[in-house]
Parts: structure tokens; sequence; C-alpha cells
């Protein structure tokens, strides 16, 4: 069933979860106050932070246990006018402001994760929590950023989730974070580490940038290894009071702070918000003379992907609605997905927009209702972008795929096409239901004792930097064969490494019938033909489709020669960087 969006209750609100204090043993102002710190807040006008000390809640512990003492002097009539006056003013602050308790963990090999509490998390229990993950009882006040040997970052994402809190990749994309920005190795630890279900989100550096190549859009769900997409946020690290004038990025509190769309101002409401698949309601915080990020506008300059489309009608007449009802359908059997309806998807042109969202809000949830099954519980909300309403349809992923249009038309999404599913698509969505209901059903292995093997070189795939890999996306022509006549063909998609059998050049859907076409040209004997050659990799043909840059590539083996076509950046990785000449390889 589809559910209405509404944003009638819904307010921005400045946050900043990480905060340190003069507990950080690497702090830059040790006389700084707790108080001077909440005063700093307000000034920055933020409504939440977190304190979030190195591998200690002391200095949350402390802020409160002054608290305690002046409200004691209070009760005993003993109070000195400055600590009345620290205390009243201590009391204002913490009605204005969601101060809640944190820790910044450092893990196994130095990565960082913030962990972030409600209010009402009793403080021995984070600490506690703090002794579980292998700090030192000694080392709970020093505050200090390197504590040893403590515990691997699957199993710290866990208990802390399982403590009720907030898990959030500290600077994922800089130094100590969980991307391995600077590592040589760690492929598949990378994927771990920034796509577990236990972290809730990611703290980034650049979330202020624009482009594909900044840390949101890598993990926007359209990489083939990476297809959850994860919240991003960014926080000031502050380690003093504010900013430092000599260097330009040691932030002072809630100089770098992320603005969050709520309907009230509580831990609950911000851990609701990064369970859910809307990805509109956190942008960077910035200042007034500074245009706000339209994310729309952002969406149409990326363009149709495997996440995302967009529908200038949504009319009955020339198929318009059913082209919708079945972007919906693709999107919940692959990866789930975003509609926008009321403009096409060149950023340059006009947006139409809609007349009537409520009107046409109930015609398509009643479709959605009406058409696919099993339910799909769909998001849609109405946004503006170009001074027009629009319509937006948040799909999420089928839990219990295949969903069908109709009872018996199971489409798929491929890459920016939405195609009606073959026979062997079919079976895989039915697998993927049943390999969900076994890890239900089936007893996982001892993961603490599995996530605590020693992460080493040999240990760990290599998977961004091995030259033999195909690859990522785009299609494989496995072989080819003959039949009466007809060619027949076996294509392995490479984005999720389906293959499909029995494919002709005229039942091929389109990037199929483009690869099989190219494919048949290509003679036996390749010294006639013109590839750009890199050892045993190559480059055949690189072309746009629309906006989007493509490759057709081979790989040279003793055996076999393997021809890919049709492959984007997104499936670009280690040595075929240097085929395509890719600005990072």
């Amino acid at each position: 069933m589809a559910k209405r969006g509404s944003r009638q209750k819904l307010k921005w609100r400045a946050m900043d979860l990480h905060i340190h204090t003069p507990v950080s043993s690497d702090y830059q102002q040790p006389d700084v106050t707790y108080l001077q710190i909440l005063q700093q807040a307000e000034v920055q006008g933020l409504d939440i932070i977190a304190i979030t000390d190195h591998n200690s809640i002391t200095g949350y512990r402390q802020m409160l246990e002054e608290i305690e003492q002046l409200e004691l002097l209070k009760k005993l009539n003993r109070l000195l006018p400055e600590e009345e006056v620290r205390l009243k003013e201590f009391n204002r602050l913490m009605k204005k402001l969601l101060v809640l308790p944190g820790i910044e963990f450092t893990a196994t090999f130095g990565f960082h994760i913030l962990g972030i509490f409600p209010l009402e998390k009793p403080v021995r229990e984070i600490e506690h929590l703090l002794l579980s993950l292998q700090i030192d009882a000694g080392l709970l006040d020093e505050g200090s950023p390197t504590v040893g040997a403590t515990t691997d970052v699957l199993t710290a994402y866990r208990l802390i989730n399982e403590a009720g809190g907030l898990v959030i990749a500290a600077h994922a994309n800089s130094s100590n974070g969980v991307a391995m920005r600077g590592f040589r190795f760690g492929g598949q630890t990378k994927i771990a580490y920034t796509q577990d279900p236990n972290l809730h989100a990611l703290e980034v550096t650049d979330l202020e940038q624009k482009g594909r190549r900044t840390t949101a859009a890598f993990f926007n769900g359209t990489k083939p290894e990476y297809p959850r997409r994860m919240h991003c946020i960014q926080g000031s690290d502050a380690h003093r009071l504010t900013s430092d004038t000599q260097r330009q990025k040691n932030f002072g509190v809630g100089d770098r702070a992320t603005e969050v769309l709520l309907p009230e101002v509580s831990f609950q409401a911000i851990k609701d918000l990064f369970l859910r698949n809307d990805f509109a309601r956190t942008r960077p915080r910035r200042h007034k003379e500074q245009p706000y990020f339209d994310f729309i506008q952002a969406a149409r300059e990326e363009g149709p992907n495997i996440i995302q489309d967009f529908h200038e009608s949504m009319t009955v007449r020339g198929g318009h609605l059913y082209a919708i009802i079945s972007d919906i359908c693709s999107f919940a059997n692959t990866n789930g997905g975003t509609l926008y309806i009321g403009l096409n998807a060149d950023p340059k042109s006009t947006v139409v927009g809609i007349t009537n969202p409520s009107k046409l809000i109930s015609q398509l949830e009643k479709e959605i209702t009406k058409r696919i099954s099993p339910p799909l519980a769909c998001t849609i909300d109405v946004q503006k972008t170009g001074g027009k309403d629009v319509l937006r349809v948040l799909v999420p992923r089928c839990d219990e795929p295949p969903c069908a249009v109709d009872d018996n038309k199971i489409y798929v999404r491929s890459e920016s096409e939405t195609e009606l599913a073959v026979r062997d698509e079919i079976v895989d969505l039915v697998m993927r239901t049943q390999k969900t209901r076994q890890e239900v059903t089936i007893p996982a292995p001892d993961e603490a004792k599995t996530a605590a093997l020693p992460l080493t070189e040999e240990a760990v795939p290599t998977a961004d930097d091995a030259d033999d890999t195909p690859p990522r996306t785009g299609v494989e022509i496995v072989s080819v064969e003959v039949r009466r006549g007809t060619r027949y063909y076996t294509v392995r998609d490479l984005r999720n490494e389906n293959v499909v059998k029995n494919v002709t050049r005229t039942s091929a859907r389109r990037l199929w019938h483009y690869a099989i076409s190219r494919f048949a040209k290509i003679p036996d004997d390749l010294s006639g033909v013109n590839v750009e050659w890199h050892g045993q990799l190559g480059l055949l043909r690189k072309h746009k489709h629309g906006k989007i840059q493509r490759y057709d590539l081979i790989q040279r083996s003793p055996d076999k020669n393997r021809f890919y076509f049709g492959v984007t950046d997104d499936g670009i990785h280690g040595a075929w960087k240097k085929v395509v000449g890719s600005e990072d390889a």
C-alpha cells in the first residue's frame, strides 16, 4: 500500500553530532568549559549536538555532574551569585538544545566510529559498552584516540546498535575513516564497513561539494558493489571552541553542521530519519548568503539511472501512467529508487510541474495498490523545484520479489531502462526471496569470532585492485550457439552476475541487443581490430548513450577472450581505470 508523505509538521533543524570536550586528550583549548560549548552551539544556531569524546563518556558525565552539583548547592541554599548565574544559563541552554551523549570509538586498525545515544541512556551503561568494546578500564577517563587493540569495526557497529545507539562512521572519507582511503587493499572489507546493516549513516567531509566524485555520490546506490544507499551527514569534529584562524579546516563547534528535516527535536526522530529511504531530508547547513541545495535539480543533472527516473506526465492516454507503474515495479525488484513526476530529465529544460497534487497522489496510490503485488509501501509527496510542484515517489526494495504488475508482468531495472524480466531473471528474483528467508531462519555463525579474525593483506580480497576481475556494469557475451539457423546467446549482467540464456537478437532488450550486434562484428582474428591494449586488458570502443559514458572492453586470456559491452563509469575499477583513461587511474 502506498503511503502519503506529509511535510506540514516537519521543520529543518541544525545539528552537529561530533563535538569533543577537554576530556579528549587532543583537545586544543583545555580551559574551555562545558557551558562555553553549549553557549557556542547556541551562537551557531544549532538545535542538536552530541558530545563525542575519544573512547570516553567522561566529558558528558562531568557536564551532568556539574549541573547536579549546582542544583544541590541551590537546594542547600549555598549557591554563590556567579554559580546561580551559571546554573540558570545551564538550565536555559539544556532546554533550548538537545544535548545527546556519545562516544567516538577507535576500532581496530584505527577506524573511528561515532555512537550517539538517547538522553535516557544511563552513563554507566555507555561505560559498560566501552568495556565491552575492549577499552581498558584504566583508560575510560583518558579520552585518548589511541587505546591499543580494541574491537573490529563490524562487531562495534553491532554492539553500539544493540545498545540502542546511532552508529555513524566518523569522517568516513578521511583519515581513520571506514571508506579506507589510502589503503592499497581491502575491497571487500571496505564494502562490508560501509554497507553493514548496523551502520546508520556516514559522516563525510565533502557534503557541500557537488559532482559524481563526492562521497555521497559514491554511496548513492548506483555502484554495483555498494547497492545500499547511505545517509551522509557532516559534523565539525570540533577539538576547540571556535575555528582556528590559522588552519582553515580546524573547525569549532557548529562550523560544519548538518540540517535535518524532523517532526520534532528528539533522538528518536533522528534515528527514524536514518532508517528511512528519504534522502532529501538531510542537507549541509549553509550560511544565509548561500543558496540551499536543490536536490531535484541535482538529480536531473545526474540523469536517469538504476535508482531514479523522471516523467513529465501521469496521464492514462499515451501510456504515461503505465510507464510510471512499471518503473515502480522495476525499482522494487532491483534496488529501490525514486521517481519524479512533473518534469523531464533534462536539467536545462523548464519544469512542467503538476496541478492538483492531492488528486494525482490519490490516483497513483490507488493504481499502486490495485496493480502491483505483493503490496508495496511506497511514499508519495509533493516537492518544489523551479517554482513548480512535482511529485516524488520513494520506492522501497521489495522484501519478497518478484513484484508484478497486473499479476503477470514482472519488470526489472537495467541501468537507466525499465525492462520486462526474462525467465532467468525471474528465477533469480524468486531465489532472492528464498535466500532472505533462509537468512532469517538459519542461525548465523558466531559473528564475533569471525569478525575478530586479523585483517591482513593476504586475508582480505583485493577487489578494488584486481586486474583479472571483470567490470561491474554492462553485459558480457558468454557464449553463442546456433540452432536451426538462429543464434542463441548467453549473456551475463555484470552488475548482479545474473546469467541469461537463449537470448536472440530479436528478443534482446536494448543493451543486450547492442552487445550482441557489436559482438557479431568482431572477427576471431583480432589482429585487424583496433584495440587500445593495456597488458591483457583492452578498449574496443568508447561512446556516449545520452549523458552516460560507456565502454566496450576486452580481456585477453589463453583459453578464450572475454568481451564486455556498455560498461559505465560505475563499473570501472582497478586496472580498468587505466584502460578507459579514468581521472582517478
